[in-house]
């Protein structure tokens, strides 16, 4: 038999509690359309207790986004054993389960929300771009990237975003098929690049010599050969 007596919650522990009921609902919302009022209803508090621990929506909203951020930054974090390919779409579907988890969350951070701007949300986005950045430097294992080479890896990062979020407004390609082709899309930036630049050449021919014949950059070679067919 329980008593009914709600435990009291610590000042560490009630914040970390209303991130989460935040992060919840800015996940299946947009930011600008949550209220504090909602907030406090689902930690089970008053509006004003959520004033005593945060000072308003927007720092409430930026703690949120750091944790959201933590986890993206996460999601691209992959063992470096086996062929590339396979390691990316791995990547890939992560991805893409966190911008399912929290889509408009997401999209408002990405197009516009209540903290755009601000410098803590830009930090963020910046350093989610940077460990994505060096994540995937360092699966080509390139220790210090020549300049073509971090341009391509840049570029196809905010292909990802960019993708995402087109994909978020109607879901009309099947999801799969976005992550590999965006494991393709990078296959197919290297390769340019590399007709332009040895070193980059070198990654590429390092990397496919790896791959299996059943690989994703395999796949797209045999895709390219059959639109001339």
């Amino acid at each position: 038999m329980t008593s009914g007596v709600r435990r009291r919650m610590g000042v560490e522990e009630r914040r970390q509690q209303l991130i989460g009921v935040a992060l919840d609902l800015f996940s299946r919302r947009s930011p600008d359309e949550v209220s504090i009022d909602e907030i406090a209803s689902a930690a089970g508090i008053s509006r004003p207790l959520v004033y005593h621990y945060f000072p308003g929506k927007l720092s409430l909203y930026e703690a949120a986004l750091r944790r959201a951020a933590d986890d993206l930054a996460g999601r691209f974090v992959e063992s470096a054993e086996g062929p590339l390919g396979a390691r990316l779409l791995r990547v890939m579907a992560r991805f893409f389960d966190f911008v399912e988890e929290h889509g408009p969350g997401f999209s408002a951070l990405m197009r516009g929300g209540p903290a755009v701007g601000s410098s803590t949300t830009n930090a963020l986005i910046d350093s989610v771009r940077q460990a994505a950045y060096e994540q995937i430097v360092a699966h080509l294992r390139v220790p210090e990237p020549p300049a073509r080479l971090e341009i391509v890896v840049r570029s196809w990062i905010s292909l990802a975003e960019s993708t995402a979020l087109l994909w978020l407004d109607g879901r009309r390609v099947p999801r799969g098929e976005l992550q590999a082709q965006l494991v393709h899309d990078l296959a197919a930036l290297l390769a340019v690049s590399a007709s332009y630049d040895e070193e980059t050449a070198a990654v590429l021919r390092r990397v496919l010599a790896d791959e299996p014949a059943d690989s994703p950059f395999h796949d797209l070679v045999t895709r390219l050969i059959g639109l001339g067919a």
